[in-house]
């Protein structure tokens, strides 16, 4: 036992060496303190790209009313033009590959992306290769210096239907220049929507109707 827990802690050991050794940013000394920070007096207001790389959308459902079941979208595009001082007139537009859905389970994101069982015949979920997902804001309410609720119009499997996202000023910054610099600003936001609507009620009610969505959305200025 004693060989084994030294054996894994050398092993950890390693590892951090390695990490440490390997990331630009750490190999110049660990930062005093984050990039970025709950200040709306850094965002200057621009034109701003989502990152894909940490954009994501979690859906959640409620299984068999024994657990709470979520998966992920990520590898989000999408544009964000934003004025501090006139945050109504923002305007946000992303698209979500409903393609790159992920779980836990290969047979449940098999299924989802799964064609019909007959030929002409409908999907249980999405099917192969589903069109992607859009929001494209409408409307935004502010709701104090940091939140605001973003109505907009959402896609997904076809059909287009408003949706209110709830959404908080996360933080702002500029990044290192090894994580391509400039202005970065980030936002949380949550959401409801009825899966039937969409025309995904498969499962319903065993599997809820209703799917929430948690969403951490990144973007860097253009």
């Amino acid at each position: 036992m004693r060989r084994f827990l030294g054996l894994s802690a050398a092993m950890a050991v390693t590892l951090a060496a390695g990490v440490v050794a390997t990331s630009p940013i750490w190999a110049q000394g660990q930062p005093a303190a984050p990039f970025g920070k709950p200040d709306v007096s850094l965002v200057t207001g621009a034109t701003y790209e989502a990152d894909p790389h940490h954009t994501l959308v979690e859906w959640q459902v409620d299984h068999l009313g024994f657990s709470p079941y979520f998966g992920l979208f990520g590898d989000i595009t999408g544009t964000l033009r934003l004025d501090p001082k006139a945050l109504e007139k923002a305007q946000v537009s992303v698209t979500i590959p409903v393609a790159k859905i992920t779980t836990a389970s290969p047979g449940l994101t098999e299924h989802l992306l799964r064609g019909p069982k007959e030929a002409g015949g409908k999907a249980d979920f999405f099917g192969a290769a589903p069109a992607a997902a859009t929001f494209v804001s409408t409307s935004i309410t502010r709701k104090g210096d940091h939140e605001a609720d973003v109505t907009g119009n959402f896609t997904l499997n076809g059909v287009t239907k408003p949706v209110t996202l709830s959404a908080r000023f996360y933080g702002a910054g500029t990044a290192p220049a090894q994580m391509g610099g400039g202005e970065n600003i980030g936002f949380e936001a949550t959401a409801k929507i009825k899966r039937s609507d969409f025309g995904l009620g498969f499962g319903v009610p065993m599997v809820s109707d209703e799917v929430r969505l948690k969403i951490a959305a990144a973007f860097a200025r253009k």
